[in-house]
């Protein structure tokens, strides 16, 4: 919109031989507007009295149709598109810096299923209760219109709308003001490598969107090095900086980066990125990316030729995590064992996979992560992806035991990568989170179908009767079932309690929080049970954890430097899993006058404590 009140509309439509503009100043009379022809398949035309509100469409040869750039589709896909002032809300966070990657603790969250109304306005009133257990910046799954009355948000058409499902634009920016108002970051999931297969309106504009030159399993490429590639790179690199200036996003989260293809100079990863900051002015952005092929290109700085991308996914820690608690390696599970080592290589050096085969996918995968910081490897043992995998979309605390759950939550919330929770992890929610889209006729029968091959991959889900049983994705029932219930916060308080004072540790132990290169080594101790170390400044404030997945170990000594405590002191439980707060059994003495003794199924933090001539504790 413009300051006198007229709407400046401007489209690419270089594969239609007619365009024309069709405005609706009264609702349903839609009065056609001559376009400028500017070139190269850009046309243009500064409306008056077409402000907040107007709705509007295109006319691509004799066919109407939303604008591929709209800010707004209050009908779906198949409507007209909207005016939106960007300018009309007012916000109230002046005084917000942004986030940067040091200290981060992340939340995935979905709209549609976070409350029982899966709306914006609705997801405000849980902002403080997310705030409280120590998560420092939300990560938003997708929510550009897509097609449907519900779905992941993973099959966006309109890259511009926020989705009508959740609420208006304004909702979207009352939500992030509110966030910043209790002191969380917001970052929005983004998908920048296909768009979904019902209501996408690019192809009609022009065909030069997609590419026939690589593989996607979700749709046809988009084209960022093709001919005609210039107008595709800006319409999404402008995406990118939309979000983070009129929304006051604190950043973005690329979806599934291996399968955005460029072999220009300069990969549009890095454009993205370099155009998200500078929307932010000032403020801090924080860019967080998934790539299945774990190459750390994209996390090294652009003038060293990387993308510029703060942090990744990093699915080793979880497939570990997986194997360990619950004892299933099938399918992409098969190349991790679960073993302590595992977990001590994960806190060293984030991606287990470095280059060397990947026997899953009879290749090499993994690139070196030598000089990167250890925040910059996102951990997590729930994601949408993982929970939905598991076909009935429980949670982890379901499928192991209690012990191990919150042993496993240990490690998550203490070792130096960025840790990550699922919506309602912190609370134990006993919601699953399922695969869901609304989709209809063929098109929902091959969804349900590709989505049952897909989890055939996993052995135990293959046979006739597992496949009977999965949730078809477009029955409403799905989607229903993996809302959010939270009573549950007021009613699980052992898993509260778990995640907050394990944060708790993570922000003011000088050793968890330093996150510092090299400030962490590890040591195996048993078949299920190894330790870290964390080094700190000040030897008072290096800490020992303990982690034992198995059954107790018992031992007279540890031939292993690092059992040792700093000179002239001794070790004392600082924290641990098995505290009845948390629901364990109670604190037993872990290093005594005999020796050792690990509980099983437990995390336990040792600190050092001063010891007099004697050999006595001095406190």
């Amino acid at each position: 919109m413009q300051p006198d009140g007229a709407t400046h509309f401007r489209v690419w439509a270089p594969t239609p031989r007619e365009v024309r503009l069709l405005v609706e100043r009264v609702p349903g009379e839609p009065t056609e507007v001559c376009l400028q022809a500017e070139g190269d398949g850009y046309y243009s035309a500064s409306v008056p009295d077409a402000g907040a509100g107007t709705r509007y469409r295109y006319r691509l040869d004799g066919r109407a149709a939303a604008d591929p750039a709209s800010r707004f589709q209050p009908e779906g896909p198949s409507g007209p598109s909207q005016v939106v002032d960007a300018g009309g809300y007012r916000w109230r966070d002046a005084a917000w810096r942004g986030v940067t990657l040091p200290g981060q603790v992340l939340y995935e969250m979905h709209i549609g299923t976070f409350t029982r109304e899966g709306t914006w306005r609705a997801a405000i009133e849980h902002l403080a209760d997310v705030r409280q257990t120590g998560v420092t910046t939300v990560e938003i799954m997708p929510v550009a219109e897509f097609a449907g009355r519900f779905g992941w948000g993973y099959d966006g058409v309109f890259m511009y709308a926020p989705t009508r499902l959740y609420g208006t634009p304004d909702d979207v920016r009352a939500f992030v003001d509110e966030a910043h108002a209790v002191g969380l970051g917001v970052i929005l999931d983004v998908v920048y490598n296909h768009v979904g297969p019902s209501g996408s309106v690019l192809r009609d504009y022009a065909s030069a969107y997609f590419t026939d030159r690589y593989d996607n399993e979700w749709g046809d490429p988009l084209n960022f090095d093709g001919p005609d590639a210039g107008p595709v790179r800006e319409f999404f690199a402008s995406n990118a900086a939309y979000w983070i200036d009129e929304f006051h996003m604190d950043g973005l989260r690329l979806d599934a980066v291996q399968s955005i293809h460029d072999r220009s100079p300069e990969h549009i990863v890095a454009v993205l990125t370099g155009e998200a900051r500078r929307a932010a002015g000032g403020r801090g952005v924080l860019i967080v990316a998934e790539h299945e092929r774990q190459d750390v290109r994209m996390l090294r700085p652009i003038e060293d030729g990387g993308y510029g991308v703060d942090a990744a996914w990093n699915d080793d820690f979880h497939h570990s995590a997986s194997v360990a608690v619950t004892g299933r390696r099938e399918a992409y599970y098969t190349d991790h064992s679960g073993a302590p080592q595992e977990f001590i290589s994960a806190a060293k050096y984030g991606y287990l996979f470095q280059g060397q085969r990947y026997a899953w996918q009879k290749q090499p995968r993994g690139t070196r992560t030598r000089g990167l910081p250890p925040a910059a490897f996102v951990n997590f043992v729930e994601n949408h992806d993982q929970l939905a995998n598991s076909a009935d979309g429980s949670r982890t605390h379901r499928r192991t035991s209690p012990g191990r759950y919150r042993a496993v939550t240990a490690m998550l919330l203490l070792l130096p990568g960025t840790p990550m929770l699922f919506q309602g992890q912190e609370f134990g929610a006993s919601s699953p989170f399922l695969y869901f889209a609304d989709h209809d006729g063929a098109l929902a029968a091959a969804v349900q179908e590709g989505r049952a091959q897909f989890v055939a991959q996993f052995t135990s889900l293959a046979s006739r009767e597992a496949q009977a049983h999965l949730p078809a994705p477009h029955d409403p029932a799905t989607f229903e079932r993996c809302k959010l219930r939270w009573d549950e916060r007021d009613t699980h308080v052992t898993h509260r309690r778990l995640h907050e004072d394990l944060l708790a540790l993570r922000r003011t132990d000088a050793a968890f929080a330093g996150q510092a290169p090299g400030g962490v080594d590890g040591a195996v101790l048993a078949p299920e049970a190894f330790l870290l170390r964390f080094g700190a400044p000040a030897a008072r404030d290096e800490r020992l954890l303990l982690v034992n997945l198995g059954r107790d170990v018992v031992a007279d000594s540890f031939a292993e430097p690092l059992v040792a405590p700093p000179e002239g002191c001794g070790w004392r439980v600082h924290w641990s899993s098995e505290s009845p707060m948390y629901g364990g059994i109670g604190v037993p003495e872990i290093v005594g006058a005999g020796g050792w003794r690990i509980p099983g199924h437990s995390a336990v933090v040792l600190a050092p404590m001063e010891m007099t001539d004697g050999g006595t504790r001095t406190d």
